[in-house]
């Protein structure tokens, strides 16, 4: 893997964040990683290693530049291991028509410095020792191989991978694929799936391939019809819903660098709030819940470090878990119909119905 060369156009240089909440970092290393992506590792001052503690699975949230908007918000899934890397690196592969990763891949070079949000996500084991069954397709493979690489590296179980893409070119990180199998072939198998050897992956195809790993945890990230059939090969092998992940990426269409405005609740919204008992990172917080006003919106108003990024209900970094009471969400499309019944809501989109609600974190 080598440093990309300089492009023509680099990419500027930020001054300041534009909010309390992003940072700049500058990026240490562009690494090619096949003809169409490249990974971004960047150096992390001392004063802000412990913010950027993350979690495998987990993404960034990057500032890029547009002459037509100002700027555009994307997300990049971070393919380090916070077990194994020193530095942390997200992996850009370019998509037809997509503004913020050709802009990267064109533009970025060592040196050349990025605005971005701290780690975010819920992808990511609650449990390293775990068997784990891994799906990725195409750059999907990014989270997937942060999880692969911290569970070689602190758990103790097995992980199998099967990794789809369009033809061997593709395959991003093959060469340190085939390193992690060689030092750890008893705990783990990478199962490559290509379509001009093998076509389109079926959900019957997929079902019949990862039968004998029904017991173990699935974690999948891929284009949205790659995963629609993982989802149903895991359902026809009656895998448990609740043992089932997925992550999925959407444009964001706001600004989520820009400081939120301050929560102004009128006396008749205060007397008729409901009250929830939010536990986050082992505290609990008990707040008032007016019902005009989001989860986010109110532990922000709080001063409590609620876990979000977009706050358009398209990236699931405020997902959380109702225990008790009813809420209603206005965007709700990123979680399946299976997450709502277990329910998983969206912070930044839940409103109260009931007077009274548990919410965990």
């Amino acid at each position: 893997m080598t440093e990309r060369s300089q492009p023509t156009t680099g990419a500027a240089t930020v001054e300041v964040p534009h909010g309390s909440r992003s940072v700049v970092l500058r990026v240490a290393e562009v690494v090619t990683e096949t003809a169409d992506a490249c990974s971004l590792v960047f150096e992390v001052p001392d004063d802000l290693r412990e913010k950027f503690d993350y979690k495998p699975g987990q993404f960034l949230t990057l500032r890029i530049p547009s002459e037509l908007t100002g700027s555009v918000a994307r997300c990049y899934s971070l393919a380090s291991s916070p077990h194994t890397d020193d530095l942390p690196k997200v992996t850009v592969k370019r998509t037809e028509g997509g503004y913020g990763s050709n802009w990267l891949c064109d533009n970025v070079k060592a040196g050349d410095e990025l605005e971005l949000l701290p780690p975010s996500g819920v992808f990511t084991p609650k449990n390293l020792d775990e068997n784990l069954l891994l799906f990725g397709a195409g750059s999907g493979i990014t989270p997937v191989m942060s999880i692969l690489k911290s569970a070689l590296a602190r758990g103790t179980g097995r992980i199998v991978l099967v990794y789809a893409n369009r033809d061997a070119d593709g395959v991003i990180f093959a060469a340190e694929l085939r390193e992690l199998v060689d030092k750890n072939p008893q705990r783990l198998s990478v199962i490559h799936w290509l379509e001009p050897l093998q076509g389109l992956p079926t959900a019957d195809s997929l079902a019949a391939l990862v039968a004998p790993y029904t017991e173990y945890e699935a974690f999948m990230c891929g284009p949205k019809p790659f995963m629609d059939r993982v989802h149903d090969a895991l359902a026809q092998l009656d895998v448990p819903r609740t043992r089932t992940h997925a992550e999925v990426f959407n444009s964001l269409a706001g600004d989520p660098f820009a400081d939120q405005a301050p929560v102004e609740v009128s006396e008749e919204e205060a007397a008729d709030a409901a009250t929830v008992e939010v536990e986050l990172d082992g505290e609990i917080h008990e707040l008032s819940w007016p019902r005009k006003q989001t989860l986010v919106d109110i532990m922000l108003a709080k001063g409590i470090d609620v876990p979000y990024s977009c706050q358009e209900g398209e990236c699931g970094s405020c997902a959380c878990t109702v225990l008790e009471g009813k809420v209603e969400m206005e965007n709700a499309e990123i979680l399946d119909p299976e997450d709502i019944e277990n329910g998983y809501i969206l912070g930044c989109q839940a409103r109260p119905v009931t007077d009274k609600l548990r919410i965990q974190f």
